[in-house]
């Protein structure tokens, strides 16, 4: 029995309600997850929407006081000394510092802690970049880790560091402090979410794939849209950051236990873990209810290679053609999905609240898109929903790039809308596409790299915003041409819908790209074999009673014409009297 039939058997595989359990436990850490990726634009509220502040500016000699400024005006505490010929002290003076606004879910921010307004205002930028690249460094860090150790061993540190990471956060006392365990923080987050994903992938099947990656997914989306209820219920962002550490702490405890998370009996079997591929795949028999007997399934098994486990670096994908490729293609695409989102995004903010509005609808269109991938992507193929999202990406982007100005507000809102869901859609099929055409010994590291890719696109997004958006339309020219050029690129791609996955470098190469157009059926072109196929109008099986009778009478007159004396040329000489 050949390895993917193995993985892919009752015993091996999933079936039944496993597809379901493997969704509910892979997919439930996913909400604590995503909270606490989007509580970094909560504790920073300056950047979805700037708390009311008054900066002064430099020389200011009559400036208005703002409501809730402890500070006088330079001007005013110049009258009071009595020197009123003197110099300004509004050069001195702080700034206003910001204050709470009622409308929004957090009383207290990372921003009024620290009063980053006015000329400090760029570190709220700089501290959401430094967040992102922790998430850089943990895709790149634990996806060689899932290679190496596997893919629970990462899982499980990633999360027990995240929880004394996450706290640490919470008890930050400086704005240094935050930006620094908050970088480690991400780093984490990402080990788990890598670790998490490639393990669904491994022990799904063909059929169950698509699907319990789009259910799973729907828990990062919840873990988006509860945390402004929870947000509102903490008040304070020290509170928040503590509650969805707590939060980590639980899952950690529950999820240590291996039959809520499995180790990957296809890595085990892969890099010639052959003992405990066998026990892997027992636990996997035990849960799915199956009978098995050790010495019928493990049969093949044994003939596996013994000795040492073998390992594979990620950079022996860049000695590749077939899987270079299409890993360059696919992190190319989600670099684009994500780093597009901002096009669209900003579009948003004169529309609705100033806060809920440009919160809700991308989590929103979110899980539109992967409703939209759960029905379409297995029915049309992975290569041609990929394309199509491309596609749509690009021209909503361009058509807002050309005529925002001449477009009215509705239509705006729509293109950005469509447009966002789109780049959506692309950013996660893109992810699982690389799962599937990625070798499972280098799967881990290679999907660390498209996953850094993708959060390299959206560290455009605060790095814009350090600069105050300057630069933006030169952003929005360079990724609208980008997903214009992509659609060329996203030919190259194999199909790899209902296929199994690819264990070795040598199995990934050997994927190849099928033709852009399905190939029409002539019937002129094919045999005809009319002693077998049925007759038209009558709806009877190529292989029914009439065929073989007529087959069996076909032969009979074959055997009684070879049977007849052959007829010769050569005279036949009289006989003699």
């Amino acid at each position: 029995m050949p390895l993917e039939a193995l993985l892919l058997s009752p015993w091996g595989g999933v079936s039944g309600r496993a597809p379901l359990r493997l969704a509910l436990s892979t997919g439930l850490p996913l909400a604590p997850l995503s909270a606490a990726f989007f509580a970094g634009g909560l504790l920073l509220l300056a950047l979805l929407a700037p708390p009311p502040l008054a900066c002064r500016p430099q020389g200011a000699h009559n400036a208005s006081r703002h409501p809730s400024c402890p500070f006088q005006a330079g001007g005013d505490e110049g009258g009071r000394g009595g020197g009123g010929g003197g110099p300004s002290n509004a050069s001195r003076d702080p700034p206003c510092p910001p204050t709470g606004d009622p409308t929004l879910p957090l009383r207290t921010s990372v921003v009024t802690q620290w009063g980053l307004v006015c000329s400090d205002h760029w570190k709220v930028p700089l501290e959401q970049a430094t967040f992102l690249l922790g998430w850089i460094l943990g895709y790149l860090s634990f996806g060689s880790t899932c290679d190496r150790f596997g893919r629970r061993t990462a899982f499980v540190t990633s999360f027990i560091l995240s929880v004394p990471l996450g706290f640490a956060v919470s008890l930050a006392t400086s704005y240094a402090m935050f930006a620094l365990t908050h970088l480690l923080f991400g780093a984490t987050l990402a080990g788990a979410f890598l670790s998490l994903y490639v393990a669904r992938l491994e022990l799904c099947g063909p059929p169950h794939r698509l699907t319990v990656t789009m259910l799973s997914s729907f828990f990062w989306v919840a873990g988006e849209l509860l945390l402004p209820g929870l947000a509102v219920a903490c008040k304070e962002w020290r509170l928040l950051q503590a509650a969805i550490t707590l939060t980590l702490a639980l899952m950690a405890l529950c999820w240590w236990c291996p039959s809520l998370f499995p180790e990957s009996a296809r890595w085990l079997l892969a890099t010639h873990q052959t003992e405990k591929g066998k026990a892997a795949l027992r636990s996997l028999a035990e849960s799915n209810g199956v009978q098995i007997e050790e010495e019928q399934l493990f049969a093949e098994l044994d003939n596996l290679s013994e000795g040492e486990p073998k390992y594979s670096s990620v950079w022996k994908v860049f000695c590749t053609r077939v899987v270079w490729k299409n890993s360059l293609i696919l992190g190319f695409t989600t670099f684009i999905g994500s780093g597009i989102r901002h096009s669209f995004t900003r579009n948003l903010a004169p529309f609705g609240p100033r806060f809920y509005f440009p919160y809700f609808l991308p989590a929103v269109s979110e899980a539109l898109a992967l409703l939209f991938l759960c029905l379409a992507v297995d029915r049309f193929g992975r290569r041609a929903a990929l394309l199509f999202g491309t596609i749509l990406t690009g021209v909503s982007s361009l058509l807002l790039l050309a005529l925002t100005q001449y477009l009215k507000s509705w239509l705006v809102l729509s293109f950005s809308v469509l447009g966002l869901l789109a780049s959506q859609a692309v950013s996660a099929l893109s992810v699982l596409f690389a799962g599937e055409v990625l070798p499972t010994v280098v799967r881990g590291a290679g999907l660390g790299l498209i996953l850094a890719a993708g959060a390299v696109g959206s560290l455009s997004t605060p790095l814009l915003d350090i600069h105050d958006s300057r630069g933006f339309f030169l952003h929005h020219v360079v990724f609208a041409s980008f997903a214009i050029l992509s659609v060329l690129s996203i030919m190259l791609l194999p199909e790899t819908t209902l296929k199994p996955l690819p264990d070795s470098l040598r199995d990934g190469e050997e994927q190849r790209r099928p033709p852009l157009f399905r190939p029409r059926r002539r019937s002129g072109r094919q045999d005809h074999l009319p002693l077998l196929s049925a007759r038209s109008g009558e709806h009877h099986h190529p292989y029914g009673p009439e065929s073989y009778a007529r087959l069996v009478t076909a032969t009979q007159k074959m055997q009684l014409g070879s049977a007849r004396p052959a007829v010769t040329s050569e005279p036949v000489p009289k006989q003699e009297l």
